[in-house]
């Protein structure tokens, strides 16, 4: 299991790393916000656990950021002891809360407790589409082919997901930035066909000859696949 820690505290972030090492997850880190997400987007880790006070931004806005568009458990770690900046954490999408100064085996206890749980809700028809060579995870956030993570920008996740969500359904250009990107985009209108370039590189067995994503000349793409 990945899991991305995020703290600025040198200390305490080897303090976690070393346990959760022992415990045979892999870990990931990051001090600062910038660097947390871009590692979140490029690793989309099993869990999280995140600091509040980080020198760049605050541990909330990138719980904010991480639950727009993944259901992955976060545990706040952090020094703010009162009752409304739990709730708040709460609130906000994380799924436990310690506090500072805190048993490094009572931090690895809750993280079992939490992943526990939430396999526990998880099961193969909670993918949006899977057979036996793609799974898209839509509620983590997670793709794989061929039993490998494939990393893909947060536009790209979208597109694979809108697409698979309306399996066979022709869509113009122009529908896909409008779902994609939004109805206020003005840029090139081929950045469509850059992504769709990029995921069939990224998903397809053979992105020259494509199983999936599939082009319908003079009209758009649609997303094929037999649901397994």
């Amino acid at each position: 299991m990945k899991i991305l820690i995020i703290e600025d505290e040198e200390y305490a972030l080897e303090v976690v790393k070393a346990y959760l090492d022992h415990e045979g997850y892999e870990t990931y880190t990051a001090q600062d916000g910038a660097t947390a997400l871009k590692l979140f987007f490029d690793i989309m880790p099993d869990f999280v656990v995140l600091d509040l006070m980080l020198p760049d931004m605050t541990g909330e806005e990138i719980c904010q950021e991480i639950r727009k568009v993944s259901e992955t458990p976060i545990l706040m770690l952090t020094a703010k002891s009162a009752l409304d900046d739990r709730i708040n954490g709460l609130e906000i999408g994380a799924d436990d809360y310690l506090v500072k100064p805190f048993s490094p085996r009572e931090l690895v206890t809750r993280i079992k407790t939490i992943m526990k749980r939430v396999s526990k809700h998880t099961s193969k028809t909670d993918y949006l589409y899977q057979d036996a060579y793609l799974i898209i995870d839509e509620k983590n956030h997670t793709v794989l082919s061929d039993n490998l993570s494939v990393s893909l920008t947060p536009n790209e996740f979208k597109l694979l997901a809108f697409l698979a969500r309306n399996k066979m359904q022709v869509f113009t250009r122009e529908q896909l930035i409008e779902h994609i990107l939004g109805v206020d985009y003005e840029g090139f209108d081929r950045t469509i066909d850059v992504h769709i370039k990029n995921l069939r590189k990224k998903i397809e067995p053979d992105p020259k000859n494509t199983q999936y994503i599939k082009t319908v000349f003079g009209v758009g793409y649609k997303f094929e696949g037999e649901q397994k």
